[in-house]
């Protein structure tokens, strides 16, 4: 089979998994091979990773800013910010840890 016909048989099958553990074992499968594909799915995959990735990075900058400055982050901390997937949150505690006194204070809402 060539690669556009493979791609879009790629495709199909993703789609008609839905949303169920079985497309996410899928897109493990699948994962390396997915550069080579183009299409709707196939973008949705590599953006879904930028932005995960994003977001792991943005949780080890903050727990590395706490612990560069000196500031104590206990485990009930450190598991809140590795567990947000919010980028737009961590954004926010990100800043905060700059300039925070203890761990706290970075998800202080006042």
């Amino acid at each position: 089979m060539d690669a556009n016909a493979a791609a879009v048989f790629a495709e199909f099958t993703e789609a008609g998994l839905g949303a169920t553990r079985a497309r996410d074992i899928w897109r493990n499968l699948m994962g390396t091979g997915l550069s080579h594909f183009r299409g709707i799915v196939a973008e949705s995959f590599r953006d879904e990773g930028r932005i995960e990735g994003r977001v792991e990075g943005r949780a080890e900058d903050i727990l590395r800013i706490l612990t560069v400055r000196g500031v104590s982050v206990p485990d009930e901390a450190r598991q809140r910010v590795t567990a947000c997937t919010d980028l737009a949150v961590l954004d926010v505690w990100f800043e905060r840890a700059i300039t925070a006194l203890t761990a706290d204070a970075v998800f202080d809402e006042s």
